[in-house]
């Protein structure tokens, strides 16, 4: 699993059928403060996150392993948001 920030949410009136219905966000990459590192990507939204929100991202084949995208043509997907963050002892993120 990856850290993601959500920065936005995008809209395609066509996609797979398998996709209808679903949330697209943009999310990127980010470290454990929350600052984001990395390019921007689509994940499909399982959790009702949103932007602003620091997310917890599975990609690749493991994508497809949750009961919204089961067979679906998905590379990402965000299946959890983060309250806070600790590390080393010290709290590197936490929701407002």
């Amino acid at each position: 699993m990856k850290l993601a920030l959500v920065i936005g949410s995008t809209i395609a009136t066509i996609k797979d059928e398998n996709l209808s219905g679903r949330k697209l966000l943009i999310v990127r990459e980010s470290d454990t403060t929350g600052t984001p590192i990395g390019a921007p990507f689509v994940a499909v939204d399982t959790v009702s996150a949103g932007t602003g929100d620091l997310v917890l991202v599975t990609t690749g084949s493991s994508a497809r392993y949750t009961q919204i995208t089961k067979d679906s043509p998905v590379d990402a997907v965000i299946v959890g948001v983060i309250d806070s963050l600790e590390e080393s002892g010290k709290v590197t993120f936490r929701k407002s």
